[in-house]
């Protein structure tokens, strides 16, 4: 069978994390086209099972404008070419799933794009594709319009998709916790559990030092600063060495100034970017983080004390609702980022070397049940079988 894959990342990358990983499991069962809307730095880890189509790609701006990365490519005349594109593709693969990461419960500022995606998608009428979207555990809900928002979502899901699939424990988090349209969401949702990366092993040795980091570190200076003079003040009295992992997508000069604090210092470390943040997590004595739903998952698999800085400037609220929750259940300490004074995380870390986070029992196999659900969907669709699907996790 064959699926398409849709996926935007703006300001970090976590959206391409997680969907890459998912792209990656999927392709035991299906032939995979990835449709990569964001800029991917140098070196980005990609599974090579996986076809990955680069459409001329979009970001955010602070403001939460779009703009063009394509030199002298106009944001109008970019969309045009990525929606030709994409339409292409699905009349030349005429994929069994088209899977849509986020829209129509995020991304409404690519609408221009996917509107006719989906339309060309239900051009088949009784040989259409299955329409799915795929979501993370927590959506944004601080919206000016945020009732007019859930329910054009709820009305454009009810009209073009077949089936959502929540990424995380229904324990944990539903939708309608960040979801609360006028009307009740018809579409069955199902929760496959939380999405995780590969295997997490305990390296040898004991853990030792501070790991900071930010995600992809677009929005991460505030706290890698805060993380330096916290350092200056802990290192006397601790000897307790630091690692920054600034992240791809840190600015130059903010990398550039870290790289200079670090010559200067004892026991501090800097490191433009890691393709994978778990190995040093699980060598780690105590980390300090934001709160991203992959940054978290990584913290829970393993297991090293945790302090994070959830995110949230401007109206983003789902990192603080998360880190709420997660440390609710004594998995993690937060540090609200208004707190981020250099002696209050300098403190914050001091008492973290004495935390012990709980054992989680959260559902961590997302990837096996989103595998199972798509083919099972998937197979009977084809087969022109109508599909009763469940509004809980397939377990």
């Amino acid at each position: 069978m064959k699926l398409f894959f849709y996926c935007q990342h703006s300001v970090g990358m976590g959206h391409f994390v997680r969907s890459s990983a998912m792209a990656e499991r999927l392709s035991q069962a299906f032939d995979v086209v990835f449709l990569n809307g964001g800029l991917l730095p140098a070196g980005t880890p990609f599974p090579g099972a996986v076809a990955r189509v680069d459409l001329p790609p979009l970001g955010m701006r602070d403001d939460a404008t779009l703009v063009s990365l394509t030199p002298g490519l106009p944001v109008d005349a970019a969309l045009q070419r990525r929606r030709d594109q994409m339409i292409a593709l699905l009349n030349t693969v005429k994929p069994d799933v088209v899977l849509i990461e986020l829209f129509p419960f995020g991304r409404r500022k690519f609408e221009g794009e996917l509107l006719p995606l989906l339309t060309a998608a239900h051009a088949g009428g009784a040989n259409r594709p299955l329409v799915v979207s795929s979501l993370r555990d927590l959506l944004v809900t601080a919206r000016r319009n945020q009732q007019d928002f859930d329910d054009r979502a709820r009305a454009l899901c009810d009209r073009l998709f077949d089936l959502v699939m929540v990424h995380t424990d229904p324990l944990f988090a539903r939708l309608e916790d960040t979801f609360r349209p006028s009307t009740p969401l018809a579409t069955p949702v199902a929760y496959t559990g939380f999405l995780t990366r590969g295997s997490v092993e305990q390296p040898p040795g004991d853990r030792s030092g501070v790991l900071i980091s930010a995600g992809g570190g677009h929005v991460g200076e505030p706290l890698f600063r805060a993380a330096v003079a916290a350092h200056d003040i802990n290192w006397p009295a601790l000897q307790l060495p630091t690692t920054i992992v600034a992240g791809p997508f840190a600015a130059p000069t903010v990398l550039a100034d870290l790289q200079a604090a670090a010559a200067r210092r004892q026991g501090l470390t800097v490191l433009p970017q890691v393709p994978n943040l778990v190995p040093l997590l699980m060598s780690a004595r105590a980390s300090v983080s934001q709160c991203g739903y992959n940054t978290a998952l990584d913290l829970l698999r393993s297991r090293v004390p945790a302090l994070v800085v959830p995110f949230a400037e401007g109206r983003e609220n789902e990192q603080t609702t998360r880190a709420a929750r997660l440390a609710d259940r004594g998995l993690i300490r937060t540090l609200p980022s208004t707190d981020l004074a250099a002696a209050r995380l300098a403190g914050a870390i001091r008492e973290l070397l004495h935390f012990a986070p709980a054992m989680t029992t959260l559902d961590m196999n997302g990837a096996d049940t989103t595998l199972r659900l798509l083919a099972e969907h998937a197979s009977r669709r084809a087969a022109r079988v109508r599909v009763p699907v469940s509004v809980e996790a397939a377990r």
